[in-house]
């Protein structure tokens, strides 16, 4: 079994580590926060008492990080400069796409192999080892890490070289949170027009109009018995981290010049969500928001 670094431990690379280890890889974990260390160690891994602690002698690292600041400071700080020649490295972290191509080619600089591949499916996705991996990198990189994505995700797809994972991810996510928008709207037009929510759930999810943020993620309670609309919007998916994610599509919008105006409009909408104090509740809440509450 592989030695591999997992820097990173929040609500993602916590159980993302877990599957590893149940995976009989040997993790040594590292994490600021103490208690996701020691939650991490419960599950089987190492402790390390810093992130170069860390990779000194991995032969894989994984890093889920919050933001590219954070990615390009571990990398450059921490990773290369400690990190066995010829480890693997692989980012699991959401981030703008200059940041991941920068992390790479200083890596390239260095001689080491590194993805980027950021993941979809939410905390109950990390747990369950079903996440999706858009990966950005050279085929023989995503060749290696392959095996090592497997015991973290059911999807695992090659999107191109370094950055397409993060231009996947973001392509995504702007349409999953203008998707969700459109939900939140037909239902709310059908409560007032007097519509049940599970007869209207019955015709959308069969007709044209359905789409993953119904079927899977009904905002309404009720249609989707394991929707966050269930238990009072706890996320799977916080309102900050859709927020993050479509101003990360409106960045490389401006960045490329691509026209992304409903784009603009979600972020908008999310920012104005996020900031009436409902950071921390799952991005399907923000029905409320469209429901005048």
């Amino acid at each position: 079994m592989a030695k591999i670094a997992f820097i990173g431990l929040g609500n993602m690379g916590g159980p993302m580590a877990a599957n590893l280890c149940k995976a009989q890889h040997h993790v040594t974990a590292f994490d600021l926060s103490a208690p996701a260390v020691a939650a991490a160690v419960e599950k089987g891994a190492h402790r390390a008492a810093s992130a170069a602690e860390a990779v000194k002698d991995a032969e894989i690292v994984v890093t889920m990080l919050p933001a590219g600041k954070h990615v390009r400071e571990v990398y450059e700080k921490d990773v290369l400069p400690n990190v066995a020649r010829g480890a693997l490295l692989i980012d699991c972290s959401t981030i703008d796409v200059e940041s991941a191509r920068h992390v790479a080619s200083a890596a390239k600089a260095k001689g080491f192999e590194m993805i980027d591949a950021p993941v979809s499916g939410g905390v109950r996705g990390a747990t369950a080892g079903t996440l999706t991996f858009m990966v950005g990198g050279p085929e023989a990189a995503f060749a290696k890490a392959r095996p090592i994505l497997d015991k973290m995700g059911k999807n695992i797809v090659h999107a191109g070289e370094s950055g397409s994972g993060q231009a996947a991810k973001i392509c995504n996510n702007m349409i999953l949170g203008i998707s969700m928008l459109g939900v939140c709207e037909g239902f709310m037009l059908g409560k007032r027009l007097g519509l049940d929510a599970q007869k209207l759930f019955n015709v959308v999810s069969t007709a044209s109009g359905s789409c993953w943020s119904l079927v899977n993620y009904c905002p309404v309670p009720g249609p989707v018995p394991t929707s966050p609309a269930n238990r009072d919007y706890q996320a799977g998916f916080t309102a900050a981290m859709m927020l993050k994610d479509l101003l990360l599509a409106q960045q490389a919008s401006a960045a490329s010049g691509a026209a992304t105006p409903m784009g603009a409009e979600a972020a908008q909408l999310f920012s104005l969500f996020v900031n009436a104090g409902n950071a921390a509740k799952d991005f399907s809440g923000i029905i409320k928001m469209i429901d005048g509450k």
